[in-house]
């Protein structure tokens, strides 16, 4: 439950409590001053309730920094086929061989 929750849930049973416990005859008004008092009251109590309750305000987050990866450079060897001689036992025999410099 949170603050607000906390502080309005009691506030609204009193004000409901008081409303109906606490009547006034129309022979005791007296000339509007009790109604002044009420209407004064609740004024107040929603000027103060309203700047008690505002969120604060903060300045929004700065964005985000992207930084691109820098670019991998793989130097490969050049290579390049080339044809052999080799001696199989039995005679020489030409094959293709990769030779990378």
């Amino acid at each position: 439950m949170t603050l607000r929750g906390t502080v309005r849930q009691p506030t609204t049973w009193a004000l409901a409590v008081s409303l109906l416990v606490w009547s006034v005859s129309p022979t005791r008004a007296e000339n509007g001053q009790i109604a002044a008092g009420i209407a004064g009251g609740l004024i107040g109590g929603a000027l103060i309730g309203g700047a008690l309750a505002s969120r604060p305000v903060y300045a929004p987050p700065p964005p985000p920094v992207y930084y691109y990866p820098a670019p991998v450079v793989v130097e490969e060897p050049i290579c390049r086929i080339a044809r052999r001689s080799y001696w199989d036992g039995y005679g020489y025999r030409i094959r293709e061989v990769r030779v990378c410099d």
